[in-house]
């Protein structure tokens, strides 16, 4: 009657555990170190080898949340696979994914099986055993990190053939090294119970991938009847995440089963089999994006979870011990990664610049690999966590160092796309407005009015006529001849402190992309014109409306809040709204409630550094802050005058 009740006290602890690992892992992303050094870090201090907050026992106990963690880093590798994006470039992404299984597996497991001697755990153990150990962890350290590697090409936003060489190889390569996962596994349990390798053997392990194979199928299956029924989402991926969980079972019962009745144990790998059907899914289904946003929705916190129970398990004697062991495979992993991607490279006829630097954007290990450690002590208890312990020290080198190699080759070979420095305020406030219509003069007229130095950029300088009368000589109309980097250039986009683009959604997305490449351009508004293209212009960090949903929005306030609608509308008599920076250093941390604004002005909130502040009398100001405050026109100049400086 007991257990339940520890267990469940286990359980919550673990998630208290879990919650502190997330905002220690978001501190250690200000020191430049990954999000999983944080969750590890939080799991090894709580864990029974320091704190002892979490024992041994409970560990065992919360086993079924690493396996659930594994099944969905199965599916997340299988997903990742997706056949169309790399079909331009297999050949290069075939040899190079060739020239690192071969040369990373080789060189590892040749320096673990010569080190055996300097590391505790392989000591008693005979050459066979050795080889089996060697084995094991030369296909596991094979593994790359997809999730990384996306993670440094979305920040950059890189884009290019190294960029799309480096993606493709990686995600290749986590499919490969569970199936060469599964493959040692075989030979490594053989080894260990002295079953001699020959023609029964090979029979056996055949019948083993073909058992994988047909589960992985049935698998794929029930995958996409839980994504195609009208269930709740978060419905759906507990239940993806139960049917991982559930080859697991599936798996220890039938090494059980025929270990007790059979002559010879059946080793189905659970990875493998969530991992084909994942790539079944993904690839052979229209349930690709509803796959997709389900893995998407839960990864945060299985990554936590996973990554904090690994921590836990780790042993500080044996990492301590090991961690010149794991610097020397470091090492050897790295120079056998220059090897294989410059040979795989050279044979693909890449060129040769890419060729030097391929090496740093396969350095970088994470779940995948983690993942097979664990489930490698679990399958061999004989190797226990002492083997896990090593290999994750190995993996965090790489995971700390592989990232800064990867960003320095992108920026090497000119793919990235970051966002240029934003200009510094001159005294004037330039606009430029995309397309001449009769709503984009009348933006024209009103921000002249306010103050701003207004440019109408058009293809047609004859659109202008006949649209309002007359009234077009007091709009700057802009001639270019098409709207590409040169014509931004010609407009003076680097003054430009804002843009309004009114175009099609694919000519609003390409000025877009260059103002953020080239400008900086601190404010870019779009107008939307097919919601699906929302993504793409928020990954730009633009301000999209929506004609579609902004009526309906303007109406809602207007019957919710008729006053505050018609003021920020500048419906209101001799009111207005304006933003100010803050560039007076004799108001940096000075309090608004010290500022003495004028009486009829109302400061609305205080925008930092990509965040909107609702502002108080104690929120205290900063050199760069966008101050947003409403008031009367002649008070808003004498504020605006005093924070300018």
């Amino acid at each position: 009657m007991n257990q339940l009740p520890d267990f469940v006290y286990i359980l919550v602890a673990f998630g208290v555990i879990a919650l502190a690992a997330r905002q220690i892992g978001e501190f250690f992303t200000r020191l430049r170190l990954p999000l999983i050094t944080g969750y590890l870090f939080t799991g090894l201090l709580v864990g029974p080898f320091v704190l002892g907050f979490a024992s041994e026992e409970s560990l065992e106990q919360l086993r079924f949340i690493d396996e659930i963690s594994l099944a969905f880093i199965a599916f997340a590798a299988g997903r990742e696979l997706y056949l169309p994006e790399l079909r331009g470039r297999l050949r290069s992404i075939g040899l190079v994914t060739a020239g690192l299984v071969i040369t990373t597996l080789i060189f590892v497991t040749t320096a673990i099986y010569f080190l055996a001697e300097y590391i505790p755990f392989m000591q008693a153990l005979g050459g066979n055993g050795r080889f089996a150990v060697a084995l094991l962890a030369g296909a596991i350290l094979t593994a790359r990190s997809p999730s990384s590697a996306i993670a440094i090409v979305t920040e950059l936003r890189a884009r290019g053939p190294f960029t799309q060489m480096a993606l493709g190889v990686t995600v290749i390569m986590d499919f490969l090294v569970i199936i060469l996962f599964a493959l040692s596994s075989s030979v490594a349990d053989a080894l260990f119970a002295d079953v001699p390798v020959n023609i029964n053997f090979i029979f056996l392990v055949t019948a083993e991938l073909i058992i994988v194979s047909t589960l992985g199928f049935i698998l794929s299956l029930v995958l996409r009847w839980i994504l195609s029924r009208r269930f709740d989402g978060s419905l759906k991926t507990a239940l993806i995440l139960l049917t991982g969980y559930g080859t697991f079972v599936l798996s220890h019962w039938l090494r059980t089963y025929s270990h007790d009745n059979l002559p010879f144990e059946l080793l189905i790998e659970p990875l493998l089999i969530c991992m084909i059907a994942s790539f079944l899914v993904n690839n052979y289904s229209p349930l690709r994006t509803e796959f997709a946003r389900r893995l998407e929705d839960v990864a945060p916190y299985v990554y936590i979870a996973f990554f904090t129970l690994t921590g836990e398990s780790l042993e500080l004697g044996v990492l301590a011990n090991a961690w010149q062991i794991a610097l020397a495979l470091f090492l050897v992993r790295v120079v056998a990664v220059m090897i294989g991607s410059f040979t795989g490279g050279v044979l693909a006829r890449d060129p040769m610049h890419y060729n030097r630097i391929k090496w740093m954007a396969f350095i970088t290990q994470a779940g995948v690999a983690l993942g097979l450690a664990k489930e490698a002590a679990v399958e061999f208890p004989a190797l226990g966590s002492e083997f896990s312990t090593l290999i994750i020290a190995v993996v965090v080198l790489n995971e700390m160092v592989g990232p800064l190699f990867f960003k320095w080759a992108i920026n090497h070979v000119k793919e990235a796309r970051t966002r240029a420095k934003t200009p510094e305020f001159d005294g004037l406030r330039d606009v430029i407005i995309f397309g001449v219509e009769g709503p984009s003069l009348l933006l024209a007229r009103k921000l002249q009015r306010h103050d701003w130095d207004v440019k109408v950029a058009c293809l047609e300088p004859n659109l202008l006529q006949g649209l309002n009368g007359t009234e077009e000589n007091d709009v700057s109309l802009v001639q270019v001849s098409s709207y590409g980097l040169e014509s931004l250039y010609e407009l003076d986009a680097s003054r430009a402190d804002a843009a309004v683009l009114m175009l099609s959604d694919d000519e609003n997305y390409a000025i877009c992309e260059l103002l953020y490449e080239h400008f900086g351009t601190e404010t870019v508004v779009v107008r939307l014109n097919d919601r699906t293209n929302f993504e793409r212009f928020h990954a730009l960090g633009a301000l999209i409306v929506d004609p579609a949903t902004a009526m309906v929005g303007l109406l809602e306030q207007f019957v919710r809040s008729p006053s505050a609608a018609s003021l920020l509308l500048g419906m209101e008599e001799g009111q207005d709204i304006m933003d100010i920076e803050l560039r007076n250093p004799a108001l940096h941390g000075i309090a608004l409630r010290e500022l003495q604004l004028p009486l009829d002005t109302l400061v609305l909130s205080v925008h930092r550094k990509g965040h909107t502040i609702i502002s108080h009398g104690y929120t205290q100001l900063e050199l760069g802050d966008r101050v947003t405050i409403v008031g009367k026109s002649g008070s808003l100049e004498e504020v605006s005058l005093r924070l300018d400086g």
